[in-house]
Formats: structure tokens, C-alpha cells, sequence
């Protein structure tokens, strides 16, 4: 039974991932314009002279990255190339691998969203469950409150306003990028520093749009479970509040708030792509973002195809561990 509930869920992704790559391969070539022609251009503008036949250069790039032949050709190519881990190279960066590309952008982005996912998570998870929580101190509804209307403001906006303040008003922190400017990464203290330094606002904007999202998901899930048998029991026995609270309302609720994290952490590296162009940081939002500007056909493929694939292969593994973790569910049902 279980067998047959995996292979279902194993075909669905597959039906994802090929939807996804048909999509993303489709999308970009329905953009006006040519994206060869789109470079050369740009080059002849910033030269400010001539560099040659143009035409003659459009052809020759065209035919370099597959971009004369049909359609269709272009489509069975892509997927041989796929299963070669082949992503093909930058049209604005060339000779620049779109592979090389996402990977110098994707630690940047796994450690921002990946520190702010679990703090946020953290505490959101924690202030909504005391807010739920009856016997909890009302010291906690202040600050309870203010998360709560936070989570309705998007990441972006939070950014915007901190940008304003910390970096522009004040300069506190700076205004953009992952490093100080001409610093070399490093294992060493002074390239830490700076990492911490310039990713202190992109994180706060995502931890204080996401704290509050976190706890009003704990804090109706908490509601629902106060009303429960075995809530109702462990206070006939006579336990402790802070037991009961930890060991019987927060331990029951925090399934829905797990199966929210494991989601969170599948899509993480495409989350909050605006904070990180509005902070100028070197991560895959910000890298996709400069793609989308520049046309690089290449670049907007390879990055939204990985961003696919990870999430349907998170969803998935979520879905073979789901009835696993909660035995109320199972596989039959979800089947």
C-alpha cells in the first residue's frame, strides 16, 4: 500500500518537473525582442563605435547557442542538455556557465533566507503559541500584537522602510550588496563580519514580515487543540502549566507548523527575490532579476528550472514523510 502511495507521488512529480521545464523553456522565447541582438546592442551603445558587422554577429551567436534552429529542436535539446546538468551559458556574461552562476548565488541565498526562515519560524512559533495560551503572562499580547500586524506587510515594503531608515537616514548599515566594496571572500574574520554586516537588513525585513505569519498559523492551531481530550486530562492530573503547555498544547499543534517549514525550506531559494534586489544581494533573486533585464534567455531558464525541480522534489519528500510523522494520516487517505 505504502509502495503503491510512493509510486503515485513519485509520477505526480514528474508531471510537475515536466510541466515546469515546458513552461520555462516556452516563456522566455515568447519575449519581444532578440536576445542576441538585444547584447550586441548594448555592447555598440556602451563602445560608442563600431564593433563590425552587427548582422553578420547576430547570426553567428545564433547559431553558437542554438537559437536558429526550430523550435522543437531547440525544446529536445534542452532536455538532453537537462540530463547532462548542461544549463548552457550566459547570453550577457558569456563565456559564463548559467551552472556557475546559480552556484555563486545560491550559498548567498541559503544563508540569508535559510537564517531568517529558522528564526522567524523560532520565534513566530513561540509568540503564538503564549498569545493562545490562557494562563500565559499578558506582557506577551504587546508585542504579540505588533508581530501580528506585521505579517500582513509584505517583505519588500519592510525592506523598503528599513533601507530608508538604517541605510539612507541614519547609515547604520549599508545600502546594498553581500560584501564591502573590493573585499575578496574569504575564511576569515573581516569577511564574516561584512557578510553579517550586509545581510543584517535583508534578514530583518524577512524576519519580521515572517515572525508574524508563523504565529498566527501557532496561535489557531493552539486555540483548537485547547478544547482537546488529553489537554483536558493532563490538567485533571494535576501537571504544571509550563509542562502542559510545552509537552501537550505546543507538542500537539506543531505538526501543521512543521509541514509549513518543510514546504518553506523546499522553495527557500526562491523566496523573497524582491528583498534581495532592493538590497543589490549577490544571491539567485537578485542574479534572476539582472537575467530578466538582460534577456539572457539561459540564466531565466536555468534558475526558474532549479527553483522547480527543488521544490517539487521538497513537496515530495514531504509527502512520503507526512504519514510517517502523524499517524492520524494515512497513506491510503492521502492517496
Amino acid at each position: 500500500m505504502y509502495f503503491d502511495y510512493v509510486l503515485r507521488r513519485f509520477l505526480v512529480m514528474l508531471l510537475v518537473i515536466f510541466l515546469a521545464v515546458t513552461i520555462n523553456f516556452a516563456l522566455p522565447r515568447m519575449m519581444p525582442g532578440d536576445p542576441i541582438e538585444s547584447q550586441l546592442s548594448q555592447l555598440l551603445a556602451q563602445g560608442g563605435g563600431s564593433v563590425g558587422d552587427v548582422g553578420a554577429m547576430v547570426a553567428a551567436y545564433r547559431e553558437k547557442f542554438g537559437l536558429d534552429q526550430p523550435v522543437l529542436h531547440q525544446y529536445f535539446n534542452y532536455w538532453g542538455a537537462l540530463f547532462r546538468l548542461d544549463l548552457g551559458f550566459s547570453l550577457a556574461s558569456y563565456p559564463e556557465r548559467v551552472g556557475a552562476a546559480i552556484l555563486a548565488g545560491l550559498p548567498w541565498t541559503l544563508g540569508l533566507l535559510g537564517f531568517a526562515t529558522l528564526v522567524s519560524f523560532t520565534v513566530g512559533t513561540l509568540l503564538g503559541g503564549l498569545i493562545a495560551w490562557p494562563k500565559a503572562s499578558r506582557l506577551w499580547r504587546g508585542p504579540g500584537a505588533v508581530v501580528l500586524l506585521l505579517s500582513s506587510v509584505p517583505y519588500f515594503l519592510i525592506g523598503m522602510v528599513l533601507l530608508y531608515f538604517f541605510a539612507v537616514v541614519w547609515r547604520i548599515f549599508p545600502a546594498g550588496g553581500g560584501l564591502p566594496y573590493g573585499t575578496s571572500p574569504s575564511f576569515d574574520w573581516a569577511t564574516v563580519k561584512g557578510i553579517l554586516w550586509h545581510g543584517t537588513l535583508p534578514a530583518a525585513s524577512i524576519i519580521l514580515a515572517e515572525t508574524g505569519a508563523w504565529a498566527v498559523g501557532m496561535r489557531g492551531m493552539l486555540v483548537s487543540t485547547l478544547g482537546e481530550d488529553h489537554i483536558a486530562l493532563a490538567e485533571a492530573k494535576g501537571l504544571k502549566d509550563k509542562r502542559i503547555f510545552r509537552r501537550y498544547g505546543m507538542r500537539s499543534a506543531m505538526l501543521p507548523q512543521l509541514t509549513k517549514l518543510a514546504l518553506t525550506l523546499g522553495h527557500i531559494v526562491s523566496g523573497a527575490i524582491l528583498v534581495e534586489v532592493i538590497f543589490s544581494y549577490p544571491g539567485i533573486g537578485f542574479r534572476l532579476y539582472q537575467a530578466i533585464q538582460a534577456k539572457d534567455y539561459f540564466v531565466v531558464q536555468g534558475i526558474v528550472v532549479f527553483l522547480s525541480i527543488s521544490l517539487a522534489l521538497a513537496t515530495f519528500i514531504l509527502d512520503l514523510i507526512y504519514p510517517l510523522i502523524d499517524p492520524r494520516i494515512s497513506a491510503r487517505r492521502r492517496g
